[in-house]
């Protein structure tokens, strides 16, 4: 990291060591030995409480050099994608309970491995009400629940430009998961859904109308992808700024697509 990040304030620090080295769900002994070292921190006290051991080193640290940038290292570490390849269910869990507490230094941890900046939450009900208010607005729209399983973390700091990325990478994500292909984007959809030789058909394409409904949706499926996520993943959110009743309906279009793979038929 080229930034030097300040330190972190002792309640908040307390707060991340006890998520990376909880007893149930965090590193293990072993594991956060090397984290440490790996973060280039000194082990201070090896024989301690897994959390308290970790607090220490990380006190340290900041004592030592006056900014935390190594302890940030750490959660990179510990909780890098590669390390969660099939068990993405817990790295989301796990990231979010990492975002709640660094709300409060305005700092995100994405999906990435990397730290974006988001507006400092200052009570733990802001940081919480940040989580709830999108959520209750899609939850009464009845937005498809993988939806909002795939952008869970993003709703906790109302981050709409990571909000919309994860909710459109859901609906590519299912369709990999229902037709076996490793593709993506358009290439992935004409494969899926051509109409000669289909491997996905969402009715009977028995009549014209069918098959310009069935042409119709993968021709949809191609927009938002190409409008939404090819956007989001290469545009910085600064420049590309998603207001939240665009996120709404882009989610809601997202809950669509959801609900017509649900109920897909396979052919092959």
């Amino acid at each position: 990291m080229s930034k030097r990040f300040p330190v972190i304030e002792p309640s908040v620090l307390e707060a991340i060591c006890r998520v990376v080295a909880d007893t149930s769900d965090g590193l293990t002994g072993t594991e956060l030995a090397k984290a440490i070292l790996d973060s280039r921190m000194i082990d201070v006290n090896p024989e301690m409480t897994k959390w308290k051991r970790l607090y220490n080193s990380c006190v340290e640290l900041q004592n030592r050099t006056g900014f935390s940038n190594n302890i940030l290292t750490l959660i990179q570490i510990s909780y890098h994608p590669s390390r969660f390849i099939n068990n993405k269910e817990k790295f989301e869990e796990r990231r979010s309970e990492l975002n709640k507490i660094l709300s409060f230094i305005g700092l995100e941890f994405s999906d990435n491995a990397k730290f974006y900046p988001v507006s400092k939450s200052e009570t733990i009900s802001d940081a919480e009400r940040r989580a709830s208010h999108l959520m209750s607005k899609l939850k009464d729209r009845d937005v498809h629940p993988d939806v909002i399983k795939f952008c869970k973390s993003e709703l906790l700091q109302d981050n709409y430009f990571h909000a919309v990325f994860e909710a459109t990478k859901s609906v590519a994500d299912k369709i990999r998961q229902m037709t076996g292909l490793t593709g993506d984007g358009a290439e992935i959809i004409d494969m899926t859904f051509g109409i000669n030789n289909p491997i996905l058909r969402i009715n009977d394409l028995k009549s014209e109308t069918e098959i310009s409904e069935h042409k119709g949706f993968a021709n949809l499926l191609k927009g938002f992808f190409g409008m939404f996520r090819n956007t989001t993943a290469h545009a910085p959110k600064i420049t590309w700024v998603i207001e939240e009743n665009d996120a709404l309906d882009m989610m809601s279009m997202a809950s669509l697509m959801h609900r017509k793979l649900d109920n897909a038929m396979k052919i092959k």
